[in-house]
């Protein structure tokens, strides 16, 4: 329960089905430390969805204890693509399909709704920003990193002394659509990977769910004729493939080792760019057995070409808390946007870092 004195921020994670939600109060220390989830509402439009995030507020403080009267701001992220203020790209998105959805500010709407100070990112900025705080927690404001968050898409985001980079229009750290090269990735006659964006060869259409579906799978399928996922829907052969992956199935496998070799190429150009202290992975195989999750970071690092000097001082480690990263990620912003100095926050209490403490 909440410390009745103690001025909070809230965290809200819109997803596809469902909101996830967190309180953080500031002396940094989280009062959920598991998912609280009440449905989204975002099929049934802006308006409604609005309504549903501030329903989910009130639900989180009264699972904390915690007095409305001491939340000082929130943080909301959603999914891409949007801009930098919170508005949905004209275009619409996935998540957000109806036109009534395209160009809207969903930011500002829940801002006036709630009569507080609303910070956003896009969710994968925002798990982005937890990774880092909670690795590099007693020095956040020094240190640099990115993420990969493996999902439908590919997420991910790019955080430089403590801050999310955004970018002038709110499309900074979407890594699923840089080109990486791919001779020698591709196996013998696999046709070259397209991405639903309409790009050939870039990082999501081979690291993602997506990208299986349509890419890797229906190759892979050729070479391993009689194979279980030939009988079943695509769809749901393609989800099925991590249970498969985890069972050391060699077909899974080879789709596997496909996707880490691709995180391994897209952090080799980050590592040109950026030259972060840290590469996060994200994504499903952050859910499978542990075995299968250090097999596949240590071939994403064995796939990241560094320098020498690189390599001594990069990490290499895996997203932390993957359902609940979001809203954490969003409250943590929501609490340095209000300590104003962009200092960020201390040391988050109670967590732990998810690898080698930094030098």
């Amino acid at each position: 329960m909440a410390n009745s004195d103690i001025p909070v921020v809230v965290g809200l994670d819109n997803g596809g089905n469902s909101n996830n939600a967190t309180v953080l109060d500031l002396n940094g220390r989280f009062l959920v430390d598991t998912l609280v989830e009440t449905p989204c509402q975002v099929l049934k439009g802006p308006e409604a969805a609005v309504e549903a995030l501030a329903d989910a507020l009130e639900q989180v403080l009264v699972r904390t204890g915690t007095s409305r009267e001491l939340v000082r701001a929130v943080g909301l992220d959603t999914p891409g693509p949007a801009s930098a203020a919170g508005v949905i790209s004209s275009r619409g998105s996935t998540n957000f399909s109806q036109p009534g959805w395209r160009g809207y500010d969903i930011r500002g709407a829940l801002e006036r709704r709630l009569g507080l100070p609303v910070v956003y990112h896009n969710d994968g900025n925002a798990a982005a920003l937890y990774a880092h705080h909670t690795y590099f927690r007693d020095d956040p404001m020094r240190r640099s990193s990115v993420s990969a968050i493996v999902g439908t898409g590919l997420g991910g985001g790019v955080v430089e002394r403590g801050q999310v980079v955004t970018g002038a229009a709110g499309m900074a750290g979407e890594l699923g659509h840089v080109h990486i090269p791919l001779f020698g990735l591709l196996a013998e006659g696999q046709p070259v990977p397209l991405c639903n964006c309409g790009f050939v060869g870039d990082a999501e259409s081979v690291a993602s769910l997506t990208g299986i579906r349509r890419n890797l799978l229906p190759y892979w399928l050729t070479r391993f004729v009689g194979h279980p996922l030939g009988d079943l829907d695509p769809v749901e052969a393609a989800k099925r493939v991590r249970s498969y992956g985890v069972d050391s199935d060699p077909m899974a496998i080879r789709i596997f080792e496909q996707q880490a070799m691709a995180l391994g190429r897209l952090f080799t150009i980050v590592a040109n760019f950026t030259d972060p202290d840290a590469y996060f992975v994200g994504g499903g195989v952050v859910e499978a057995s542990p075995e299968f999750r250090e097999w596949f970071l240590a071939t994403v690092r064995a796939n990241t070409n560094l320098r020498t000097e690189q390599e001594e001082r990069a990490r290499f480690a895996l997203v932390p808390d993957l359902d609940m990263a979001g809203a954490r990620g969003s409250a943590i912003a929501a609490l340095t946007f209000l300590n104003g100095d962009r200092h960020g926050t201390d040391q988050l209490a109670g967590d732990r870092p998810v690898g080698p403490a930094p030098p």
